[in-house]
């Protein structure tokens, strides 16, 4: 909108004290503009060391969790060394065990055979045996006749009847030796049946035993194999952990010297940025000066609007003081009390009823001077804002995003810009600071306010914000 559009005019003045009021004012929006990129930078700065913090609380838990790695696998090392060489020794003493039962084993075969032979030969013994007794019963049947025709020869058969008797004798002795011999060799069948039995099953045995002993070498050559695995194992990851151990070592004072590198940056930040303050704090005065001076600059006309609008809430405010509408004491309240729910917090105090009266129509008429005017309000010596623009005066929802942006009254705005509007006592504070558009995007403000009196004492402050084109 051009000048055409304006209600009011700029007023004519000194050339060269318009002049020094337009540098002062672009002198103050440079300063801010830097202001502005220093806080960025600042913030930058200030989110790289929270986040070198971050890598140094990690860098701090990979070495402590490397240091436990290579303890854990320096002792798994030595007891997968000491698991190999006792698989070694056990190895050995298997193998030389499973020898000897093979050996066992092999005899106990033999010694099977062999109780068969024996068993075999006794069967040999016990029929000629058998056949032995056969012969003495029949030789004792003879002897038998021959002692009969012996008795019957009278005298003349009386020396073969001797005879007879001895080879009867002998007959019998024989009998009772095959029976003794008989009975003998049943109880020795007997063991050597019952040793046949056992040692068939014990033979059995002993053929799985051979079977199986090739079988119990090769699982123990697997036991040795995968161990040896597992100490070569232990002994790539020891060397890994040794190499991050080294690699984290390096990266330590890495990260402690960009770390002390990014503090002296944002202390160099800090001071920047006290000093440019100061140059903001300058260049209002400047400002100021040469508009005291008689200088008129381009924010003249808001400067004695907001100095007149000023003046006029203090007249309706020191009159509702007279009239008995509000005591003085509540009108300079600052028990800011919390309304419960709200988010962004809002408050109230014992004056909020009175200025939601009195102040829109002194705030809601300011609007309408310049197209660029964003908002007018009046605050108290803390900043606190009871009655906004309509247009920023919302019932709040349940999004804190939208009732941020449209229900600011109410707020306390304690910002810089803000306390610094509410306490000044000069006859205007000129002010430029940057706008939070959101998504990273500022626009560039101008602030002009003019304090508030009643009774000739200092109440706050009415602001007129604009944009600065």
């Amino acid at each position: 909108m051009g000048a055409a559009a304006r209600v009011e005019t700029d007023p004519p003045g000194d050339a060269a004290l318009n002049r020094l009021a337009d540098l002062s004012a672009g002198l103050g929006y440079e300063i801010v503009d830097i202001a502005g990129f220093l806080d960025t930078l600042d913030e930058d700065a200030n989110a790289q060391l929270s986040a070198l913090g971050e890598v140094r609380g990690q860098l701090g838990q990979v070495v402590a969790a490397n240091e436990a790695v290579h303890g854990v696998v320096a002792e798994m090392g030595a007891s997968t060394h000491r698991t190999l060489e006792a698989v070694g020794e056990s190895i050995t003493v298997v193998r030389d065990a499973g020898a000897r039962s093979q050996t066992i084993a092999r005899w106990v075969q033999d010694l099977t055979e062999k109780v068969r032979q024996v068993a075999a030969s006794l069967q040999a013994v016990q029929s000629s045996n058998s056949e032995i007794a056969d012969i003495a019963r029949h030789v004792n049947i003879l002897a038998i006749n021959a002692k009969i025709e012996a008795a019957r020869a009278g005298d003349s058969g009386r020396g073969f009847g001797v005879v007879a008797e001895a080879i009867n004798d002998l007959s019998r002795k024989t009998a009772t030796a095959a029976e003794e011999i008989a009975s003998n060799l049943g109880d020795l069948s007997g063991w050597v049946d019952g040793m046949q039995r056992d040692s068939g099953q014990i033979a059995g045995d002993a053929s799985a035993v051979i079977d199986n002993s090739s079988g119990i070498d090769r699982a123990l050559n697997g036991i040795a194999e995968g161990v040896r695995a597992a100490d070569a194992a232990a002994g790539r990851i020891q060397a890994e952990a040794e190499r991050m151990q080294a690699a984290t070592d390096q990266v330590g004072p890495a990260v402690t010297r960009i770390d002390t590198a990014v503090g002296t940056t944002i202390d160099g930040l800090a001071q920047a940025r006290a000093r440019v303050n100061a140059l903001i704090d300058r260049g209002e005065a400047i400002s100021q000066a040469s508009v005291a001076a008689g200088g008129v600059s381009t924010d003249g006309r808001f400067i004695a609007r907001v100095q007149a609008d000023a003046a006029r809430l203090s007249g309706l405010l020191e009159a509702a003081v007279a009239q008995g509408r509000i005591t003085r004491e509540d009108l300079f309240d600052h028990d800011y009390r919390p309304i419960e729910g709200s988010n962004p917090q809002q408050f109230m105090t014992r004056f909020t009823g009175l200025t939601d009266r009195l102040f829109p129509e002194v705030q809601e008429a300011a609007l309408t001077i310049d197209p660029r005017v964003v908002f007018c309000v009046a605050i108290d010596t803390n900043g606190y804002l009871p009655t906004h623009n309509r247009k920023f005066s919302q019932p709040q929802r349940n999004d804190v995003a939208w009732n941020t942006a449209n229900c600011r009254n109410r707020r306390i705005f304690d910002d810089r810009v803000g306390l610094k509007a509410g306490r000044n006592q000069m006859p205007f504070l000129l002010q430029v600071y940057r706008r939070d558009m959101g998504g990273g995007s500022y626009a560039m403000m101008k602030d002009v306010s003019a304090p508030i009196r009643v009774g000739g004492k200092h109440w706050g402050a009415l602001r007129l914000a604009y944009s600065h084109q």
